[in-house]
């Protein structure tokens, strides 16, 4: 394999700003577990192996369990995730695959009808800041499996 352009090296000020936008989705009120859900399922979606094995790992850190990570990418098959989890997972689905060239209403009706207005502005936005680091590490071929997670437990009850 070539090695490729470092896009963070050669306009470390747009990837400084990435990372801003990162840190305030982050900010914004989400469960941080479904944070971490939402950036797997989306990086799963754009395979980008360097963000799942760093959002796995950020997860497992945090607590999320094994059984949920594992059923992730057939979440709709198991009943492992809650309604507010499966409406921010169906929207940001939706968001990251524009093969129709929208998000269809009742898609984004249904997460509506769950979050707040700011909470689902949060998941749009958390999914938008995901998309864009997946497509620069996929670009850039980012290798997987150095990453080492930083996040401390949470209780998931007060999280």
């Amino acid at each position: 394999m070539t090695t490729r352009t470092s896009m963070s090296a050669t306009h470390p000020e747009m990837y400084e700003t990435l990372r801003q936008l990162h840190r305030r989705s982050e900010a914004a009120g989400l469960d941080p577990f479904l944070m971490e859900l939402l950036k797997i399922r989306c990086s799963q979606i754009n395979h980008c192996a360097f963000c799942i094995d760093m959002h796995t790992k950020d997860a497992r850190a945090l607590g999320e369990t094994e059984q949920r990570i594992y059923a992730l990418n057939a979440w709709r098959e198991t009943p492992f995730f809650t309604d507010r989890e499966r409406a921010a997972l169906a929207l940001a689905e939706s968001v990251t695959v524009l093969t129709d060239g929208f998000v269809p209403d009742e898609v984004y009706d249904a997460a509506a009808a769950v979050f707040e207005p700011a909470e689902l502005s949060a998941v749009v936005w958390a999914t938008i800041v995901i998309n864009a680091f997946n497509r620069l590490a996929v670009t850039g071929r980012t290798t997987p499996g150095s990453y080492v997670s930083q996040r401390k437990p949470l209780d998931r009850a007060t999280a």
